[in-house]
């Protein structure tokens, strides 16, 4: 099996220090990792839009390192502390990113991330194929 990781440049110090791939295009999909949302300079913002909105921005950078866009997307995990409390703005955040057809998605609430602070990881299944 052939694979090929995808790594932005801005992901390239974190992706040495952490020894993982962004996103790993294999069998005519990529599997991106879970994204949090830190910012450009690792820190994490307290408002839960930001962070949302943050983790779509680096999934869309993954995505374009390999030539993709949202509407590749086939499959979603999102991990939510309090779900709950915030999962109406989170779904209006998704909406901005992606359009119909929508992928797959589960919604986990769990007890915490491994960033402090975080308040959502976003993790999916892109295909490599124009046709999904």
């Amino acid at each position: 099996m052939t694979k090929r990781a995808l790594v932005p440049p801005a992901f390239r110090a974190a992706a040495n220090q952490l020894k993982m791939s962004p996103g790993i295009v294999s069998g005519g999909h990529v599997f991106l990792n879970g994204t949090t949302g830190s910012d450009p300079q690792g820190q994490m913002p307290l408002d839960p839009a930001t962070q949302m909105r943050n983790a779509f921005d680096k999934i869309g950078s993954v995505l374009h390192e390999g030539g993709l866009t949202f509407d590749a997307i086939v499959e979603m995990t999102t991990y939510h502390v309090g779900l709950r409390d915030h999962f109406d703005l989170f779904d209006s955040i998704r909406l901005e990113y992606l359009t119909a057809p929508y992928p797959a998605w589960t919604a986990v609430e769990v007890a915490g991330l491994r960033r402090p602070g975080a308040v959502v990881e976003v993790r999916a299944i892109a295909s490599t194929s124009p046709s999904g």
